[in-house]
């Protein structure tokens, strides 16, 4: 993998309106990423920020945003031409083996770095159960991307009823565990609660599982330390932001709260 760590000037080549709140940005150039990395995106003179890959198609990659912040707000002001600071890739992604049953696990915005490794991971052979959820149907990401995609099968839930079953999409985990079909693994991106309930039930069940634990990442490369997970000090942005669930456990802090940039503890 080839990492650049100086910001390199890109201009947006072109922005998708995705839901009432959330935008993807596409930008040209080679990022040689892993499913499950992400980029930082700088804006000079307003800040830098760790954003998750939803697509890596070698000529041009993809970043989807929901503007919930300053930094993420401005960027839905921007234009196709402007520049953007991009710097990565960061981080351990998602694994997996040729052929293998896999499940995708999507929470709101992490149904789109789960569409990257789902992408990659059809083409190796493997099947897919897809189960994304949301609060409710205006908030669901990627279907139509991951409807078109041979050897998935999707599944949809909104907390609302709205749009698919009604309720936390851990429901379809449930049914999916129960069913007696082999799962090699489970993979999972989004609210840490939910990530939790995930983790749970696969180690009840005895299925290996993956989870993107997300931090507050500021370097990228293990030298600032604002990523560090109590009790283990695994920098996520080196360690992580995936990692296996036998591990995710170990962390005293997953599912019960993390830290911000000045090391203030916040419970979920």
């Amino acid at each position: 993998m080839i990492r650049c760590d100086i910001p390199k000037t890109i201009p947006i080549k072109k922005i998708v309106r995705e839901t009432p709140h959330v935008k993807t940005f596409v930008f040209e150039h080679t990022l040689n990423s892993q499913p499950g990395q992400f980029v930082n995106l700088w804006i000079p003179r307003v800040d830098e920020k760790p954003m998750s890959i939803a697509y890596d198609g070698g000529n041009e990659f993809w970043v989807t945003m929901f503007a919930v912040g300053p930094f993420s707000s401005l960027m839905h002001t921007l234009k196709e031409g402007d520049l953007v600071g991009v710097r990565g890739p960061y981080g351990k992604g998602f694994e997996y083996q040729k052929g293998q049953r896999l499940v995708m696990m999507a929470g709101g915005y992490g149904a789109a770095p789960l569409y990257n490794l789902t992408m990659k991971a059809v083409k190796d052979g493997c099947t897919v159960d897809f189960v994304v959820g949301a609060r409710s149907e205006e908030h669901l990401l990627y279907l139509e991307h991951v409807g078109k995609l041979a050897n998935v099968k999707l599944h949809v839930t909104t907390d609302d009823g709205s749009k698919g079953k009604k309720g936390y999409n851990t429901l379809i985990l449930e049914e999916l565990l129960k069913d007696g079909s082999k799962i090699d693994c489970v993979y999972s991106c989004g609210p840490e609660m939910m990530q939790k309930r995930i983790s749970d039930m696969c180690f009840e069940a005895g299925v290996d599982a993956q989870v993107s634990i997300e931090r507050y990442m500021k370097c990228g490369f293990g030298v600032c330390g604002q990523c560090c997970v109590d009790d283990k000090g695994l920098r996520m942005c080196m360690e992580g932001p995936v990692v296996h669930n036998k591990r995710a456990r170990e962390i005293v802090e997953f599912g019960k709260y993390h830290r911000d940039k000045i090391g203030k503890m916040h419970k979920f």
